[in-house]
């Protein structure tokens, strides 16, 4: 294979049980590349407004990235999408690992599965070849055997991607995993497989990445080599759980459904612990030299390191969220979503929404199962967790996600909800990271930590720069907690950055704050695997065309700009601790977000991308009805 890619997309009308390849021009190739922008694309081509998103007219797409492949750290994730369950509007999520190479080997740079299978199905791609099986056999297990037994039936060294029996159910925190460990988490688009009735897509390839320019991405192999030190990456060496400690110093490690930022057990449930007591290995993506991921084995709770271990969100979300500070407890909250295919942070959050919902009366054991859910109680934790994956009892309720929950719940449930666009929030504090106000309001598939950075690193801009984001021209320190014009211009920038990462296939944990694959790398690796003269230029635009696209996405559905909201906690200060009297001052960010939506071109009150900014992205096709010059 030369170049970055195929040039085939596998279509999948799992209705008919029929397979085709289509070519995609080198023109729509330029324009959206890969990963969340061409993923965006394809649903905004096809995706007819107001369809049941569990329904047979919902389209899954699946887009690896151009960097997919290459022997470059940080490169291997690729995007599901579709239309979210949970949200009702655009959903997408990134996974690493090793399924999105292996898909490009196989001859694919994605899969668009349409329709909805009279019968459980799997999908088994090998070297360009394409089968639909059965699946019944498979149909009710959980994730583990799933893997064991379509290696058996396919091949040893297969690559399978699954959405569970969560997904199966309809669960909407249902998410889908490669390989056991690695999650496109968020948006519940394993509902979206699991209604189509397709349990699993199996890969195999032998085929290979053949840059254009292989001087080229040699030059960027050896610079990472010599440059990036994995004996002082505190990231390999703790994983992404790395700074619970000095977040709950800080006052900003979410804590009891968010009403605190410290947690009196950080110390027991960081990456520093975990290091000591029940981390077995170091596990990693495709290629990747940094190996963040954390593999753990508690035998007594019947914990296994095939499922990885705890990554930061789960750390939180199931931990110090819940006021849990038993990490072995937290290792079993951790292979329970994994075995039914969960999103951790969901799920933690919207237990803790149901823990402080008992705190304050609205719910009792009766309720519950006769499960007393309290915070701190681990096993609580993890009885319901398993409830929730099985949509039994009141999991089923939970099942539905924390602001549908609380609707079902009433008697004042709602206001210990924290969602955005119903999606809940992950475990980043905006009131004391106040740039994350507006990742998480304008996020199209709702809160979301991976739209930006996080403010600790506007602090280090400088005009000398040696900084992840110089090449962006952002030279201006920024405080954390300040949500001025100022940080507006920043996360504006960088954001597109963020995105672009998401269409291209890089790991925002590589780009930053470890700027191990910084920008400029990014830009000659494409350089070299395309053969393109591109630019930074060029690439951002790819970013912003991702971000409008899935803007009109969101438009259609309904959605306006009273939908870029933050729970009402976040603008409620904290009583104690080191932020004490901290919060986002409302008015104070209805100025940060209307700014914000002038700086991307988005109509003030509609919300839509206007007719002059997609023209200016080349998408003008997708203007709001009736805008036109």
């Amino acid at each position: 294979m030369l170049g970055a890619f195929t040039g085939k997309y596998l279509r999948v009308d799992l209705t008919h049980g029929v397979t085709t390849v289509e070519e995609f021009s080198e023109l729509e190739y330029r324009m959206f590349m890969g990963g969340a922008a061409m993923a965006a694309h394809l649903l905004c081509k096809e995706l007819e407004p107001g369809v049941d998103p569990l329904g047979p007219d919902n389209l899954l797409v699946i887009a690896t990235g151009p960097l997919n492949g290459i022997a470059l750290a940080g490169t291997s994730r690729f995007t599901v999408a579709a239309k979210s369950p949970l949200t009702g509007g655009y959903g997408e999520a990134e996974a690493g690992g090793w399924w999105g190479p292996e898909l490009k080997f196989a001859g694919f740079d994605g899969i668009i599965v349409t329709g909805e299978s009279p019968k459980p199905v799997y999908l088994w791609i090998q070297d360009g070849a394409v089968e639909l099986r059965d699946a019944a056999h498979l149909w009710g297990k959980l994730s583990g055997e799933v893997q064991d037994i379509l290696v058996g039936e396919t091949d040893k060294r297969a690559r399978v991607l699954q959405c569970g029996p969560a997904g199966e159910k309809r669960c909407l925190h249902a998410s889908i995993v490669n390989e056991l460990k690695h999650f496109n988490g968020r948006c519940g688009l394993g509902a979206v497989m699991g209604s189509k009735r397709l349990r699993a897509i199996a890969v195999r390839g032998h085929d290979k990445v053949e840059p254009k320019d292989k001087e080229g991405l040699q030059t960027v192999l050896k610079w990472m080599r010599e440059h990036y030190n994995r004996d002082a990456d505190m990231l390999h060496k703790f994983g992404t759980s790395r700074n619970v400690v000095a977040m709950s110093a800080d006052g900003i490690l979410p804590t009891r459904n968010f009403r605190e930022g410290s947690f009196e057990h950080a110390k027991a449930i960081s990456g520093q612990a975990m290091a000591e007591t029940i981390l077995t290995d170091e596990g990693t993506c495709y290629a990747c030299a940094i190996a963040c991921k954390r593999e753990v084995d508690v035998q007594e709770l019947g914990v296994t390191a095939r499922y990885g271990g705890p990554e930061y969100e789960t750390i939180a979300a199931g931990g110090s969220v819940c006021g849990v500070g038993d990490l072995k407890a937290i290792a079993k909250f951790h292979q329970l979503c994994g075995e039914y295919v969960m999103d951790t942070i969901s799920v933690g959050m919207t237990i803790a929404f149901a823990m402080e919902c008992a705190e304050q009366g609205i719910l009792t054991s009766a309720d519950t199962d006769g499960l007393a859910l309290r915070f701190g109680d681990a096993e609580a934790l993890v009885a319901m967790t398993e409830k929730i994956g099985r949509r039994e009892g009141f999991g089923d309720v939970l099942a539905l996600g924390a602001e549908r929950a609380a609707a079902k719940i009433g008697r004042g449930a709602e206001q210990f909800v924290l969602t955005v666009k119903k999606q809940e929030i992950p475990m980043h504090e905006a009131r004391g990271k106040q740039g994350l106000a507006l990742a998480y309001a304008t996020a199209p598939g709702g809160a979301d930590h991976v739209r930006g950075p996080h403010d600790p690193i506007y602090e280090g801009f400088h005009p000398r720069g040696a900084h992840a984001l110089e090449p962006l021209g952002l030279a201006e320190p920024v405080k954390r907690l300040e949500l001025s014009p100022h940080k507006v211009r920043a996360y504006q920038y960088a954001s597109h950055w963020w995105t672009l990462c998401s269409c291209l296939g890089v790991c925002t944990l590589a780009a930053a704050p470890v700027d191990a694959v910084g920008v400029t790398l990014v830009t000659n690796a494409m350089r070299a695997v395309t053969g393109w003269d591109t630019s930074l230029w060029e690439l951002v635009k790819v970013g912003e065309r991702a971000k409008a696209l899935a803007r009109v996405i969101n438009c259609r559905e309904g959605f306006t700009p009273k939908d870029d909201q933050l729970p009402k906690r976040l603008h409620e200060a904290f009583t104690d601790g080191p932020l004490t009297g901290v919060r986002v001052e409302p008015e104070t960010f209805q100025r940060a977000l209307r700014l914000y939506h002038q700086m991307e071109g988005w109509d003030p009150q509609t919300g839509w991308p206007t007719f002059a900014k997609l023209t200016e992205l080349g998408i003008e096709w997708a203007a709001k009805p009736g805008d036109s010059w």
